[in-house]
């Protein structure tokens, strides 16, 4: 990936293509074959000189050093399902195939998950 004035050169000698083709010719491109803009457009700014902020070592922007946080809020889909992720079912120590029984309190709104017994 190239860096300061390597960069803007290379992305100005680009500037006719897509942005895209730009990026892949600078060198932003993940293993996957994707297209990394976020760390491309960093990498533009930085070269033309101006600071940005960091969360510390390596992890630029906002970014927590713990990754993505699980918060306790989930919201019906388009299609009518609740999601609950992958956090809480790790976090209770659910495993798949798990079964449950789903209690409704209609007059509090309230959704409750029942473990079924195991049947031996």
């Amino acid at each position: 990936m190239l860096v300061g004035k390597e960069l803007l050169d290379k992305a100005r000698s680009l500037s006719n293509h897509p942005e895209d083709e730009i990026a892949r010719g600078c060198g932003y491109v993940g293993p996957s074959g994707r297209v990394l803009r976020k760390s491309f457009y960093r990498a533009l700014v930085q070269a033309k000189g101006y600071k940005l902020r960091s969360n510390g070592p390596g992890r630029p922007g906002n970014r927590s050093p713990r990754g993505r946080q699980a918060e306790f809020r989930t919201k019906v889909h388009g299609n009518g399902n609740l999601l609950i992720g992958h956090a809480y079912t790790k976090k209770l120590g659910l495993v798949p195939g798990q079964e449950f029984r789903i209690d409704v309190k209609k007059d509090s709104g309230a959704i409750s998950l029942l473990p079924m017994e195991k049947k031996s």
